[in-house]
Order: structure tokens, then sequence, then C-alpha cells
């Protein structure tokens, strides 16, 4: 018998306190509340009409908190069916307008036609070590708008190398947890 599903909320913007319910899955690492609440923080002025792509997106919690939060629309890619099924759960329990579910890997959703996205959230899981080649993709094949946002976490010990056009704008630590926001410039 599967054990109930935990669940986390939206902490911002007109769902703000919705419940998100998140399966329980080996590997799954929602961001910590305190870490998107910090994040959306500095995203606020850059929301209103942005089109997101949560890459390796488990709950959803970074892309629903930026439909939320204003955000035009969100693309979000799990390859884990359960995942992506309570992704699609939520999304539609909660009416949230412009949120799209690939239930595909990211490197073979990368390997699709590019659209341009206006912030990426890019943390795939850490075991993967894909930071580098999801990079590359978003960067090289069309991905990103000119001055595209990316927010990337990492385990503290294994920083990742990303494009040199991606400039670090903000950083913090919770824990075993780096996250940063970078702003492309090209």
């Amino acid at each position: 018998m599967s054990a109930k599903p935990g669940r986390i909320r939206v902490i911002g913007g007109q769902w703000r306190n919705s419940r998100l319910d998140v399966p329980d899955l080996p590997g799954l690492r929602p961001t910590p509340e305190r870490v998107r609440e910090t994040l959306f923080n500095w995203l606020m002025p850059r929301l209103a009409g942005a089109r997101c792509l949560d890459l390796c997106a488990g709950t959803g919690a970074l892309g629903i908190e930026a439909l939320s939060r204003g955000a035009a629309s969100a693309q979000f890619v799990e390859p884990n069916p359960r995942a992506a099924q309570a992704l699609r759960d939520n999304l539609t329990r909660l009416k949230l307008p412009g949120g799209e579910v690939a239930g595909i890997e990211a490197q073979a959703f990368l390997r699709g036609n590019p659209r341009l996205f206006d912030l990426v959230f890019l943390d795939p899981p850490f075991a993967l070590d894909l930071w580098r080649s999801l990079a590359e993709r978003l960067e090289q094949d069309g991905w990103l708008s000119p001055h595209a946002w990316i927010y990337v976490e990492y385990p503290v010990d294994r920083r990742p190398e990303l494009p040199a056009t991606w400039l670090p704008h903000r950083e913090g630590r919770a824990g075993e947890v780096g996250y940063l926001l970078l702003k492309r410039e090209t």
C-alpha cells in the first residue's frame, strides 16, 4: 500500500496558502518554503507576464508559485508518472491557468522545438548531475529569451559549471543546498 502523499503550500500570490499534494517518491526534494519565499522576493518585479520553464519539476512548486504570482505560463517537465500526475491534479484542482505538464525526461524535452522562456527553474535530481548538460542545451538551442532569469539549486559541495553568459545575481544556502539566481546576458 502506498503512503499517503505529503503536502506543501503555495506561499504567495493569488493561490496563497493553497495546498499541493506531493507523492511519496524516492529523491523527490521540494524546495523549502523559506527558499521559495526568498527566491520569489528576488523575482517579484520580473514575474508579471513571464513565460516559465520548470525543468525537472518534481512537485512543480516553483512553477506553480510563479503562476500564482502573475507569470503568464509555466511549462512543467517531469518524467516520473506519479509526480507528473500529481502535478496535473494540483493544476486542475486549483484551476491554475497557463500550466502545462510534459511527462518526459528534461533532455528529451530539450531535443524538441525550442520556445523562448523568460524564467527557468533548473533543479535536477542531484544524483544525476545534469546541470551542465541541461544548461548547455538551454543556452545553445534557443530556449532562453535574451535577458532570461535562471534559478539553479545544487548541493553546496558541488557548485555546477554554468554558461559564461549566465551572470550570478543573488545566491543563498539552506542547509546542504545552495541556490543561485542568474541573469542571462548575451
